[in-house]
C-alpha cells in the first residue's frame, strides 16, 4: 500500500517553563493541559471529532480531521483553551500552573500505512511553536499569560482573511519569525487583544467564547507590555509586534 497526502490543519501546544519542576509535577499539568485541551476542542462541534494526537513530553501535537476547517482550531478552540487554564491558574500554586504557547498551521501531510505521519508543514508548526515572538507573548503580565497563540501566514491568509465568526483581524498581531532555516511572516493572538479578555469576561460571567456579547474596543495603536522579573518587553505599533528580548524557558 502506497502511502498518500492529505490536506489537514495542525495544531502544536506545549507547556512553557515545564522543566525543573519534577516529574510529580510535570504529570500532574501534562494532565491538567490534557484535559482542558480535550474539552475545548469540544466546542469546535461535532466534526472534531477524530483529531490524531501525539504526546510531545511537555505538550501534545494535533492533526485535525479532514473534514474540520482551519478557523476551528482558533475560534471558539483560543477564547476556550485560555478560559480553562486560567481557571486552574487561578487556584493553582507556582509548581503547578500553567502558560501555554500554541501554534496552528496546515498543508499537505504524508500518512504512511503503518498510522505514521510525517511532512513539510510540520516542521514550519515546530519552528512556530520555538519561536521568539511566541515565547515572549506567553511572557506578557505579571505571572505570564494563559495561552499565547501563533499562526503561520497560510492559516490566517485562509481564515482571519475571510472573516470568519470571532476572527476579528484587530485580535492578531503580525510579527516575523526566524527560527534557523525557517523565516516567515506570522501573527500572534494572546490576551490582551480583543479576543482575549472577552474570553475571560465570558467564562465569569458563565458564557465563554463570546457569543452575543458586545465586542470590547480594539487595543491603542502602541502599546507597550512590560514582563516583571526578566527585563523582556516587546512593543505593538499598529499590529507590529518588535521583540528586544528573548526568553528561552
Amino acid at each position: 500500500m502506497n502511502p498518500r497526502y492529505e490536506y489537514r490543519a495542525l495544531l502544536a501546544c506545549d507547556i512553557a517553563g515545564s522543566a525543573g519542576r519534577g516529574e510529580q509535577y510535570l504529570q500532574e499539568i501534562r494532565g491538567v493541559l490534557r484535559t482542558a485541551l480535550s474539552d475545548a476542542l469540544g466546542t469546535a462541534g461535532p466534526d472534531a471529532r477524530g483529531f490524531a494526537s501525539v504526546d510531545t513530553g511537555d505538550g501534545f501535537r494535533l492533526v485535525a480531521p479532514a473534514r474540520l476547517p482551519k478557523a476551528a482550531l482558533l475560534f471558539p478552540l483560543l477564547p476556550e483553551l485560555c478560559a480553562r487554564i486560567r481557571a486552574h491558574n487561578r487556584h493553582a500554586g507556582p509548581e503547578t500552573r500553567l502558560r501555554v504557547r500554541a501554534a496552528v498551521h496546515a498543508g499537505e501531510i504524508r500518512f504512511d500505512p503503518d498510522g505514521t505521519v510525517s511532512g513539510a508543514p510540520f516542521e514550519a508548526l515546530a519552528r512556530l511553536l520555538d519561536s521568539a515572538p511566541l515565547r515572549n507573548a506567553t511572557l506578557a503580565g505579571t505571572s505570564g499569560t494563559p495561552l499565547a497563540a501563533i499562526l503561520s501566514r497560510h492559516v490566517y491568509e485562509e481564515t482571519v482573511g475571510h472573516g470568519y465568526e470571532g476572527l476579528e483581524t484587530d485580535a492578531f498581531t503580525g510579527v516575523d519569525v526566524r527560527v534557523k532555516e525557517y523565516a516567515s511572516r506570522a501573527w500572534l493572538w494572546y490576551p490582551g487583544s480583543p479576543v482575549g479578555p472577552r474570553a475571560v469576561a465570558d467564562q465569569q460571567s458563565g458564557s465563554v467564547g463570546g457569543r452575543g456579547r458586545t465586542e470590547p474596543q480594539a487595543p491603542s495603536s502602541e502599546q507597550l507590555v512590560q514582563v516583571s522579573g526578566n527585563g523582556t518587553a516587546f512593543t505593538v505599533n499598529r499590529g507590529e509586534q518588535n521583540v528586544t528580548h528573548t526568553d528561552r524557558s
